[in-house]
């Protein structure tokens, strides 16, 4: 790169933070497009719609057909947001809340009523019709009844209804050589029971020539003519204009399938859990930590440190920009992963940093050794990054609600980091370089450290892990006895209470934090109450643990004395946990899927089996001791522990894979078990100053994080802080060790790596 070359590219550097700087501030025209202000945010930024759904009928569903309704209409308003949520209110109830979304009435339009699906025979066995072609009110031309639908049922009209439908999916006809035909259909997949009975159904209908209407929430959805009778258990509905006229009728399809009919009984937009104060300190944290990283950067790397600056800088704003490209749901803890992630992208630089300066000591030019220090960091970097990437994608793909709106903010961290960090980073360098800064002193020399024999002190490290998960395993028997739960679990996972309170004055939701939860967390002794306004009303819904009598008691005494609140306007109902165990079933399915992805491809890229078990074990060390922590010290264990695990995840395996790639590197200079122990412990040590810089810039971030955010946010922070602790502690104390030790074990089938 030329001298000239290298200035234009630094000056379009400052120019592309500028520019994008301020779209992400200010946006681009009227609608502000791109500004950081039009981020979708979650309930507890910006609040949202509130819909509850009452079950149809005298008799009362069981748990578990009420449980299965929860769960797909969960994956139903995930289309909405990932940050949506369902949970049963009461015995027969279910309350949708999802973010973002201001207009009710539209939600309801497209979700329409929920379990009201039927597949209708064109006529009854005395040949008078079910349903025929008439004008509707609106002019139109559609099928409409002949006959009430209650009658219908009572005669035995109804072929069958949506639960005998396993699946519903829209998608584009293939002909022969697989090509798409332009034509687009619903493909269905019927139960056991739905297979029979469509078989003998459209039997019929074929041999009388007759359709077979589809009735959805008081209308026709689709009348299909029959065209052989179909027995296999899978049918295709054909004829759709578009993709979105297919997946219309397939979500009709898929939510007429759930097991409870239900009717809308309220609908309400709801306002921010939280207030602008928590937005704003967390924001302020995030200033604080980023400006306390890129120094730490600047003064231990200077110049490069100062090039890693720049990139993080442009990382920040690039990350705000997809965010609101993508339309993804933020929410006080993504802000919070965000905050993580800007430390976390630090980890990519610091590698090649101490890459450039290992070379540099060996005598290597500047030049050569920014060249030769980027292509020995790429397979650390790609390895490490490419793992928790296949984690985010098992996560995505497999996860419910919270895991899902992670995964997909994870994905985006490693994207864009890996290319801040690969690209950016690399491309300010050779400016810096072409422009001038060719001296060894800008960019510094790495000091030879004295090899630390961390494999013969692996029985006090092994000791010292085996005790402290012990003492978790303890911890949560103690808890169990004492409690009944083993951890301190909040109302996502358990339950509650939900108290809607009428006040006679419009509180904001800064007074509501500052004056009136104070007085119901002395009540319920547990600082995770969750308070939400209703808007256009002076009303406040407070979510809670579940109350007892005497708890709800002293919740009316408490208004009625500190803000003249009358018993008869405080409502309390029961509410289940947001957080249902299908979805706990989903998010421990995906997490060992995304465990086994991560041993097989660490297994393919080291060619030795060894070093993925040693990765696996270090991360089930990890999220242990996290564990014992939250036993301990008994925080609240909500949605932000499932983001708190997986975060610990994702961040501990990097660490792992940087000192397996050196251990990889210099493998085939080992010829006996004495040169392997000296191997593994010098590249422990060459990789010692990295496992420090990261974990300290990452921890400065969420320690920031902790001390300015509010209790949620705090309750997300410290267990964080272990893990990070906990992460550093395993890469360096344990899996070198205890992959030495599977090595020399297993000498017979050993594999030298190339």
């Amino acid at each position: 790169m030329k001298k000239s070359t290298g200035i234009v590219t630094l000056l379009l550097a400052v120019a592309a933070i500028v520019g994008l700087g301020y779209i992400a501030m200010f946006g681009l025209g009227a609608g502000k497009t791109g500004a950081a202000e039009n981020i979708k945010r979650g309930l507890d930024l910006d609040g949202g719609v509130s819909i509850t759904y009452q079950v149809v009928g005298d008799e009362p569903a069981s748990n578990e057909d009420m449980n299965d309704t929860i769960y797909k209409l969960q994956k139903r308003v995930e289309n909405y947001s990932t940050e949506a949520q369902v949970y049963k209110e009461g015995t027969d109830r279910i309350n949708i809340e999802i973010p973002g979304i201001s207009d009710a009435n539209a939600v309801l339009e497209e979700l329409g009523q929920p379990g009201t699906l039927y597949f209708i025979s064109e006529k009854a066995s005395d040949g008078t019709p079910n349903y025929q072609l008439a004008v509707l009110e609106d002019g139109s031309v559609d099928y409409e009844l002949v006959k009430p639908i209650e009658m219908l049922k009572a005669y035995d009209c109804i072929v069958l209804d949506g639960t005998m439908v396993a699946s519903a999916q829209a998608g584009a006809m293939q002909n022969e050589q697989g090509a798409t035909t332009g034509e687009y259909v619903v493909s269905l997949t019927f139960t056991p029971e739905g297979t029979k009975k469509f078989a003998d159904a459209t039997t019929a209908a074929y041999q009388n020539g007759e359709t077979i209407g589809i009735y959805y929430d008081g209308k026709f959805v689709s009348v299909p003519n029959v065209n052989e009778p179909i027995t296999g258990g899978q049918a295709q509905i054909s004829g759709m204009a578009d993709f979105e006229e297919a997946d219309k009728l397939a979500t009709y399809i898929r939510l007429g399938g759930l097991k409870v009919e239900l009717k809308e009984l309220r609908s309400k937009v709801v306002g921010a859990q939280l207030g602008s104060d928590a937005l704003k300190s967390s924001l302020q944290a995030g200033a604080i930590g980023f400006a306390i990283v890129c120094l730490i950067m600047i003064v231990v790397y200077l110049l490069p440190g100062f090039a890693s600056a720049v990139a993080l800088t442009i990382y920040v704003i690039l990350t705000l920009l997809a965010l609101n490209a993508l339309n993804i749901t933020l929410t006080l803890p993504g802000i919070a992963g965000i905050i993580l992630s800007i430390g976390m992208a630090v980890d990519a630089n610091v590698i090649i940093f101490a890459r450039i300066r290992e070379e540099l000591a060996t005598g290597k030019t500047v030049q050569s050794a920014i060249k030769i220090g980027f292509d020995k960091a790429m397979s650390a970097i790609l390895d490490g990054n490419i793992t928790t990437l296949i984690a985010a994608a098992v996560l995505g793909l497999k996860g419910s609600g919270t895991v899902k709106g992670f995964a997909i903010t994870l994905a985006l961290g490693i994207v864009l980091s890996m290319f801040t960090a690969l690209v950016v980073t690399k491309t300010l360098m050779k400016a810096f370089y072409a422009a001038g800064f060719t001296a060894e002193k800008w960019y510094g020399k790495t000091k030879k450290l004295k090899t630390i024999d961390f494999v013969s002190k692996k029985a006090v490290f092994f000791g010292i892990s085996m005790a402290v998960i012990l003492a978790g395993f303890v911890l949560l028997g103690v808890n169990k006895a004492n409690t009944g739960n083993v951890l301190n679990y909040s109302l996502e996972f358990m339950g509650g209470t939900s108290t809607t309170v009428t006040f006679n004055e419009d509180y904001s939701i800064e007074q509501i934090d500052a004056e009136i939860v104070p007085h119901i967390e002395e009540i319920t002794g547990d600082s995770n109450v969750q308070a939400q306004k209703i808007n256009d009303t002076n009303q406040v819904m407070f979510k809670t643990r579940t109350l007892t009598v005497a708890e709800r008691e002293a919740f009316v005494q408490a208004m009625a004395t500190n803000f003249d609140v009358p018993e008869n306007g405080i409502e309390a109902e029961t509410i289940s946990a947001t957080v249902s165990n299908e979805m706990r079933q989903d998010a421990v399915i995906a997490v060992i899927i995304a465990t086994i992805c991560m041993l097989i491809y660490i297994w393919f890229r080291f060619t030795d089996i060894r070093f993925a078990a040693s990765a696996v074990l270090a991360l089930v060390h990890d999220v242990l001791v996290v564990l014992a922590f939250y036993a301990l010290a008994k925080i609240s264990v909500g949605n932000t522990f499932i983001a708190c695990m997986l975060t610990i995840v994702g961040y501990s395996i990097n660490s792992t894979i940087v000192i397996f790639d050196r251990i990889r590197e210099n493998l085939n200079l080992a010829k006996n078990q004495d040169e392997l122990k000296v191997l593994v412990n010098d590249s422990i040590t060459q990789t010692l100053t990295r496992s420090i810089y990261t974990n300290l810039t990452t921890f400065a971030m969420v320690f920031v994080l902790y001390l300015r955010g509010v209790s949620s946010i705090r309750d997300f922070a410290l267990p964080l802080m272990v893990g990070i602790f906990a992460g550093a502690y395993s890469s360096v104390g344990i899996t070198g060790s205890l992959w030495y030790v599977m090595r020399t074990k297993f000498v017979k089938k050993a594999k030298k790596v190339k």
